[in-house]
């Protein structure tokens, strides 16, 4: 099985469907042109690409000087232990480093942070500085 990874975006068939898997569009419920023009507005994103389907993607958000927000970093669950998500990061990182950005900032679905840990990345404190919100209309 080979993979190749693209420095494009998706459809944005492709990627609905792949966000779907997530189970993240439950609460918002986000059509695929919503979705589409979200990841087009990315800084830099990779897809990972087996048989023509889209079974890995993520997406950096950025000034492109010094903030980045790492994003949607996806790999479909029937190819999940297979080094996508590792290869994804690592050229999400990469392309961070070789631009100069240095303050890489995620947030990790629950149960992943082991993930994100071996690649250098640790959770703020709790009394840290940052702050959310989720918005429904």
């Amino acid at each position: 099985m080979e993979i190749t990874y693209l420095e494009t975006l998706p459809s944005k068939q492709e990627f609905f469907d792949l966000y779907e898997t997530t189970g993240w569009n439950k609460a918002f419920n986000y059509s695929d042109d919503i979705l589409h023009k979200a990841i087009s507005n990315s800084w830099f994103s990779v897809s990972a690409i087996i048989d023509n389907n889209l079974v890995g993607f993520g997406r950096i958000v950025s000034d492109g000087l010094y903030q980045t927000f790492i994003c949607d970093l996806i790999v479909h669950p029937d190819f999940q232990g297979q080094g996508i998500g590792k290869k994804i990061m690592q050229m999400l990182m990469d392309h961070c480093k070789t631009s100069n950005v240095n303050f890489i900032q995620l947030s990790c679905a629950k149960g992943k942070v082991g993930f994100y840990e071996k690649f250098g990345f640790h959770a703020r404190p709790s009394d840290a500085p940052g702050m959310h919100i989720l918005v429904k209309n």
